[in-house]
Order: C-alpha cells, then structure tokens, then sequence
C-alpha cells in the first residue's frame, strides 16, 4: 500500500498552493482581475489535497481519481480569474517602476504554483518513488542567452519549450546553446534577479549536453546530479 500521506508529489503541490495564497493576499497585483475568486478557488483545493493524501492509492490509481482532474479543472479557472493566458504580462504593464522586481518574483511564484499543479498527474505516473525529486518537474532547456551577475553568478534565460525561464548559476564557463538539466523550483531572488530553477550537476558545474527534448525528463543523467534538487525540495517543505 502506498502511503499518500508522505508522497513528496502531493506534499510539494500543497505547500505551493499556499505559496500562491500568501503571494496573491501581498496585494502586489494591479489591474482589472478577480482576486476574490483567484483566492477562493485555490481554498477550494483543500477538500482535493485531503483527499489525495488519505486515499492510500497506488499511484497509478491515484493519477485517475476525480481528485487530480478537480485540481487541473481549478488551475484552468484560477488561470481566467488572473486575467487569462497572458496575466503575467497584464500584471507586468501596471507595475510601476520601483515596483518591478517584487511583482516579477510574485509572478513567478504563480507561474510555479500554476506548473506545479498541472503536471501533477505527469508526476504522479511516474510511480510509486519515495524520493524529493518527484515533487518537482525536471526538464530539458536550452540556454538562449547569458549575462554576469555579481561576481560569481551568471543569468541565464532558458528555452523549456512551450516559454522561457530565468535561472541563476555560478558556473562561470556555462554558454549559448548549452543543453542543460533544470528542476523547476520555487523562485529565489539572488540580488534582484529571480531564479526560477536550478540547473543539475556537481557544485560548481552543471550538465551542457543533457540529452531529451525540451520540457522533457533529461536521459541518462548521473544520479549525483540530482542531490542538489533533494535538499532543495526539502527545504521548500520545511519553510
């Protein structure tokens, strides 16, 4: 029997929901869109989560119970009640100036509540794997474009197929066209840049030539390269 209650894939799905809550209640957002409902519906995912975590399911059953399709149902409504597909950037053109840096990572904590969610089930029917690192979309992306930040850190925006992402890296040799590993995290603001990932590797250096297709699990990729993920995943639980 699969215990549901410590399933790193549910735990994770929660804790962003409330991520969202806190992140929309910060008033942040400005312009014409339903705060009410976005906040309301979210709330409504509780009696789901619950469900999930006490069904004791193995997990390919628990991908098909009417619990995983209300969740994906309340994205697609959340998602209308921000404002529609292109929300993100209605919020971004009543942003004032000074504002900036803090409604873009309010964004991109919705963004991750927003994925997190929708590929629940994707997740979910990978199995019954008792790991951190199935809480978390990991993915292929291709590095489009680079920058220094700081020091030691470099900005790098990534194709993950279907959009783009920032990520924050301290491998200083990282370039154009790198093919790279990235679990989708919970966004990080490193000096006024937010993170919205972290590419896999060893310490200082990450993968360059991972192999899959964009927005797909990396193929053959050193297990090592995953501990970081773990502790990160963890962490997020704890906070």
């Amino acid at each position: 029997m699969w215990d549901t209650t410590k399933d790193y894939r549910l735990l994770v799905a929660q804790k962003s929901k409330e991520l969202y809550v806190r992140t929309v209640k910060s008033g942040s957002f400005r312009g014409h869109w339903n705060k009410r409902m976005a906040l309301d519906i979210a709330e409504e995912m509780n009696s789901d989560f619950q469900t999930l975590a006490y069904s004791y399911l193995e997990p390919e059953d628990l991908a098909n119970t009417p619990a995983i399709s209300s969740l994906k149902e309340k994205i697609n409504e959340i998602v209308k009640y921000l404002g529609g597909d292109d929300w993100a950037n209605k919020f971004l053109d009543k942003t004032p100036k000074d504002e900036r840096e803090r409604v873009e990572e309010n964004i991109a904590k919705v963004k991750f509540f927003i994925r997190t969610i929708s590929n629940l089930k994707k997740r979910i029917e990978l199995g019954s794997i008792p790991d951190p690192i199935v809480g978390v979309d990991i993915v292929v992306g291709e590095i489009m474009s680079i920058s220094k930040h700081g020091d030691n850190l470099m900005i790098c925006n990534v194709n993950i197929g279907k959009h783009a992402i920032k990520v924050i890296t301290n491998d200083l040799n990282v370039k154009e066209g790198n093919h790279v590993g990235i679990a989708i995290l919970a966004p990080v603001n490193f000096l006024g840049i937010v993170s919205e990932g972290m590419f896999l590797g060893d310490g200082s250096n990450i993968l360059k030539e991972v192999k899959g297709e964009l927005d797909s699990m990396p193929k053959g990729i050193p297990i090592e390269s995953l501990n970081g993920t773990r502790v990160l995943v963890e962490n997020f639980l704890n906070k």
